[in-house]
């Protein structure tokens, strides 16, 4: 079997190019950059092993898992971070609360900014938005907070492999965490449960996709404790469904944060709410 042929394989098997050229790569363990050389390399026969490697990972693939899951990353803000079926792949959407959370920061410490900035990233996943705003703000302090110890080892060898330095803690949402903070930014689960999106998200941690009969149960969780935790003029920031803007924004005023809004994301949508406690 030549490259040319492996690829068409793949495709008769429902897979776009794109998704079948980044598989192929990956079973002759070239980087994902090298589409380019598939393309120089079209009639270069594949070895048995290679074959079976990339079929088997075109099958996959064909039956919905997530190709960040088959190739072991995804790349997020810049960053490429390690990513299997213990946590959420990041998604490109996720990338407007990371701006809209680095547009609120306070800037570096100062004479009148006397401390490092503090955030704290719920639900932190892979460590996806802790560690972008890590890597974009090096000054900040960061902790990233998860109720999943599966889901924090992934959080770790990410910042690990990225040598970038922050705080993890097991927590389910804020209720183990103390302090208070800049910044508090999360992507809750937020799908209501019986949503007929979930089954093309079946290899998804359930736990970190559904949040009670709204989507909405998570999201209330954290904005009922996050007033405690908010330094004065802090910002809490949350990622929430196309669909819930108006209610999050409802949600967030009845706990007394003020400059309510919502940022839209790449594709138009309102994707993210959040509100600032009030200044002393």
């Amino acid at each position: 079997m030549t490259v040319t042929e492996a690829l068409a394989a793949a495709v008769t098997l429902g897979l776009d190019r794109l998704d079948a050229q980044l598989l192929l790569l990956h079973a002759l363990q070239r980087p994902a950059t090298e589409r380019a050389w598939l393309l120089a390399h079209d009639t270069d026969a594949l070895t048995e092993a290679v074959q079976q490697a990339y079929l088997t990972l075109a099958q996959r693939r064909a039956a919905g898992e997530p190709l960040a899951y088959l190739v072991g990353s995804k790349a997020f803000f810049g960053l490429d971070l390690q990513v299997d079926a213990r946590v959420l792949v990041p998604r490109p959407d996720t990338e407007t609360l990371v701006e809209w959370a680095l547009a609120v920061l306070p800037p570096k410490a100062s004479a009148g900014v006397p401390e490092a900035p503090r955030i704290v990233d719920l639900g932190t996943g892979s460590g996806a938005i802790a560690l972008a705003l890590k890597q974009t703000r090096p000054d900040v302090q960061v902790l990233a907070v998860d109720a999943s110890t599966d889901a924090l080892a992934v959080a770790r060898a990410n910042a690990a492999s990225l040598g970038l330095v922050m705080d993890m803690q097991l927590s389910s949402w804020l209720q183990d965490v103390s302090g208070r903070f800049h910044l508090i930014v999360a992507n809750p689960p937020y799908i209501a449960e019986g949503d007929s999106h979930l089954e093309a998200l079946r290899h998804e941690p359930r736990q970190a996709l559904t949040a009670g009969a709204d989507g909405l149960d998570d999201i209330r969780h954290i904005i009922g404790q996050a007033p405690a935790h908010l330094l004065p003029g802090g910002w809490l920031l949350l990622e929430h469904g196309w669909d819930q803007a108006a209610s999050v924004r409802e949600l967030l005023s009845a706990a007394g944060l003020e400059a309510v809004q919502t940022c839209r994301d790449i594709g138009g949508n309102e994707r993210c709410s959040g509100g600032r406690a009030r200044q002393r």
